[in-house]
């Protein structure tokens, strides 16, 4: 009789080793087949998709899989640092059917409240100012200066955030999508800020996100528009962010763009394209659950199993490239944006902010070089995104003080232009 043979001892995707060689990780996996073990915490194991074909059935079949969670939360410790991220809430996210949909209805509705030349303008114009604070120092990290605070002005604009709690929403995304310790007193700390700004509009309503959420026909109550607003943030300040960094940094290091950020919009549009496709901002997410035992591309799952996407897996498999550079020309898309019932809401947003920041920066500081050799660049750790720690810039100073008018009153006191 012919022994089964042994599955393979799941391979961890969080610490230094993985942030650092990603798509190494990802070759190994492929070796098993579609699906593989992996370790995304200690103690916590999942089924990793590689395959792009068996990503897209796996985001398309509602009928086999589940988007709730609570089965298989109910098997983790209640310590442990991917909760934050997986854990189940009343959100689109962790829904399926009309309960999902009535979620989405209220996302969609908000979210087309955002008018794409106003948001164009606005960001253009904090970037500006953002480029004008270290400009002339001919040094700067394009994460820390740059990238990480643009994204954070969105949210704190159109949300009608108190600037003051600014700095706490980005600490708290980013520190719950890290999955280390501490991650689940980032994320409380975040429900805390939006908690409170909740509470305020719903007593005092103004022309913003916030409020439009509260008066959506879904007829949301306090909570669950906590969480719709918690989700949009933690699903879309750091992708944003690492979206921001990650096509810098590609501008900077490959050869087709001659070490320089000059370029223009078509260049910025075609790092970002070439990013999404080679290091998506989200590597490793779409948790799904089998809803009984099935076997999946060949692969036998358990129900309530906890099976995640790899985005970046899938998106550069062996055969789906269509150039030398890895990209796809073809008929297939990416898989950064997800795709299914639960595919990203936000993708044209975030685009348009990515590509005006790209914009103001070839625009301003197109002889930006990198200030250290790439492999001396830190990545954050953690299973779920890409993300630079920093990105350190050298220049020629640009001398000049940037003038954006008379600075704008925060959302947070005078409301922005949406059509409520």
């Amino acid at each position: 009789m012919t022994p089964h043979p042994q599955p393979p001892q799941p391979l961890a995707l969080y610490g230094p080793d993985f942030a650092a060689d990603p798509h190494g990780h990802y070759r190994r996996l492929r070796e098993h087949g579609p699906l593989a073990p992996v370790r995304i915490a200690p103690g916590v194991e999942a089924m990793l998709v590689t395959d792009y074909q068996a990503a897209v059935d796996l985001l398309r079949d509602t009928h086999t899989f589940s988007k709730d969670p609570r089965a298989w939360q109910a098997t983790v410790p209640a310590d442990s640092p991917v909760l934050p991220v997986l854990g189940h809430r009343p959100t689109a996210l962790f829904s399926d059917g009309p309960e999902h949909a009535r979620y989405r209805d209220a996302i969609n509705d908000t979210l087309a409240l955002i008018e794409p030349h106003i948001l164009r303008a606005e960001v253009a114009r904090v970037a500006q100012q953002l480029i004008g604070e270290f400009a002339a120092t001919g040094s700067g990290d394009l994460i820390t200066q740059y990238a990480r605070r643009l994204p954070l002005h969105v949210f704190v604009t159109w949300f009608g955030v108190d600037p003051a709690d600014g700095e706490r929403i980005v600490d708290g995304v980013g520190g719950m999508m890290n999955s280390a310790q501490g991650a689940a007193a980032a994320y409380a700390d975040l429900v805390e800020v939006v908690t409170r700004l909740v509470a305020d509009r719903r007593a005092r309503p103004r022309r913003d996100l916030a409020s439009y959420f509260l008066a959506h026909p879904a007829r949301l109550d306090d909570d669950e528009t906590v969480r719709q607003i918690t989700l949009l943030m933690s699903a879309g300040h750091d992708p944003t962010t690492n979206l921001i960094g990650n096509a810098i940094l590609h501008m900077l290091t490959d050869e087709r763009y001659a070490g320089s950020l000059h370029g223009g919009a078509m260049t910025a549009h075609e790092a970002i394209n070439e990013v999404l496709w080679q290091d998506p901002p989200i590597a490793n997410l779409a948790a799904h659950y089998p809803r009984h035992d099935t076997d999946f591309h060949g692969v036998r799952l358990r129900a309530g199993q906890l099976v995640l996407v790899s985005f970046g897996a899938a998106n550069t498999q062996s055969g789906q490239a269509g150039s030398d550079t890895g990209v796809r020309s073809g008929g297939s898309a990416h898989l950064a944006w997800s795709a299914g019932p639960h595919r990203c809401p936000a993708k044209q947003p975030a685009l348009l902010i990515a590509m005006t920041a790209i914009e103001q920066l070839t625009s301003q500081l197109c002889d930006a070089e990198l200030a250290v050799p790439v492999s001396e660049l830190l990545w954050r750790p953690g299973p779920f995104h890409r993300a630079l720690v920093h990105l350190p810039v050298r220049f020629a100073p640009v001398d000049t003080t940037v003038s954006t008018g008379p600075e704008r009153e925060s959302a947070g006191h005078s409301g922005v232009p949406i059509g409520l």
